[in-house]
């Protein structure tokens, strides 16, 4: 059986990436005022400046179910299988139009990933690594559900803007953070958007703390693959030195990605993740 693994353009796996290990994708719509566009079409850097430009702050529209039953219609042109990995159900209504699509076809399974951004693409490339080595269709869904709670997925955000547009915060809390200068950082749990540490200063000392700490809560990782993702960066030498960093833990495969227009407009520029599973407990606490 050929098993196609697919993921959404939420999932921010680099174009090349997405090419060298077969993976299918679909966008998601962002909308800049009165255009549209669909997520890849325009660049997140053209994104940050009509936003600068204009004050007017971008906006998303979920994947619909008719553009789900295209995209899988054309993947089981050349495929026996499909398994769609999803934007998180809490985040979006991605997820319940996917699984309505996938009622329509044989071998179409749809996986709530209960992540964001590069999350979402571990979870495909190690499916994609499962259905290489032979296994079963059943046998990766099985495997691959097993490690949605174990990946690690964090930023460190500039300002509370954007998410406090899409409704994922107060703009009471919008106006303390950002009057204080403060750089909140934010976990994914059970599919969710929860609340980190808070961090304060310049953006390399940040990110270096935000590293170091998250190293700490997550602190059993899986070396095979890591991703280092970000929306926009005034420091791209920050952004690098991050990169040698996780080289330096020793991490296989280390990918840079720059998140698509979807993500990106809700957590905004100068936001920065480090996402990889974790094979031991989250300990908050810390």
């Amino acid at each position: 059986m050929k098993i196609a693994i697919s993921v959404e353009s939420s999932a921010d796996m680099p174009k090349e990436l997405l090419k060298e290990k077969n993976v299918y994708c679909v966008p998601f719509t962002v909308f800049l005022g009165k255009d549209e566009y669909a997520d890849g079409e325009i660049s997140t850097d053209e994104m940050i400046s009509f936003v600068k430009r204009t004050k007017t702050l971008p906006k998303t529209s979920s994947i619909n179910r008719e553009t789900f039953e295209k995209h899988f219609e054309k993947i089981l042109k050349e495929n026996d299988a499909i398994i769609h990995f999803s934007l998180s159900s809490y985040l979006s209504s991605a997820y319940d139009n996917a699984v309505a699509a996938s009622r329509l076809f044989a071998n179409v399974k749809i996986i709530n990933s209960e992540s964001l951004s590069a999350g979402i693409s571990l979870l495909a490339l190690y499916a994609k690594k499962l259905a290489e080595g032979g296994e079963t269709f059943e046998e990766i869904i099985e495997k691959t559900e097993k490690r949605i709670p174990f990946v690690q997925v964090s930023s460190v955000i500039d300002n509370l803007d954007y998410l406090c547009l899409g409704g994922r915060c107060s703009a009471l809390k919008r106006f303390g953070a950002n009057l204080l200068k403060l750089k909140p950082q934010i976990v994914i749990k059970n599919g969710k958007i929860t609340s980190g540490k808070i961090y304060r200063g310049k953006y390399a000392a940040v990110v270096k703390k935000y590293e170091d700490d998250t190293f700490r809560m997550f602190d059993r990782p899986d070396t095979e693959n890591v991703f280092v993702a970000y929306t926009t960066t005034d420091e791209p030498e920050v952004v690098k030195k991050v990169v040698e960093d996780m080289k330096d833990r020793g991490f296989k495969n280390v990918y840079l990605t720059q998140a698509g227009t979807t993500i990106t407009s809700h957590c905004g520029e100068n936001t920065l993740g480090i996402y990889y599973i974790n094979d031991g407990p989250y300990c908050p606490q810390i």
